[in-house]
């Protein structure tokens, strides 16, 4: 069985969400979310409602889920479109560019098989 959860458009660049999704990648759920807790990342706190989210998900389809059992099978950030945070910079000669802030969908995926 799989249960799957996803942020969408959250404001942290991939890069930096893929740094915390990879360490918690092939974890227990129990393991990853004690882990999540105390590590002093900004994306920790956005993985850790995600899993938590997936986690519910995993309840809502089977009652008696074993929670022991259920295991991070894939986790990934992927870039979402950044067109609703546009921010400029004013620069020499009257000039402005644009400010690329970063924003990303995440998606983590847990599963009960090996």
């Amino acid at each position: 069985m799989e249960a799957i959860a996803k942020a969408r458009f959250q404001r942290i660049s991939p890069r930096k969400a893929r740094i915390i999704l990879n360490m918690v990648r092939g974890q227990n759920v129990a393991t990853a979310a004690s882990q999540l807790r105390f590590t002093r990342k900004a994306a920790a706190p956005l993985v850790a409602k995600l899993l938590d989210s997936a986690i519910a998900n995993a309840r809502q389809q089977d009652e008696n889920v074993d929670l022991d059992d259920l295991v991070v099978k894939t986790a990934f950030a992927d870039k979402a479109p950044d067109r609703h945070m546009r921010r400029w910079r004013p620069r020499a000669m009257g000039r402005a560019t644009r400010i690329v802030k970063g924003v990303s969908h995440l998606t983590i995926v847990i599963s009960d098989e090996e």
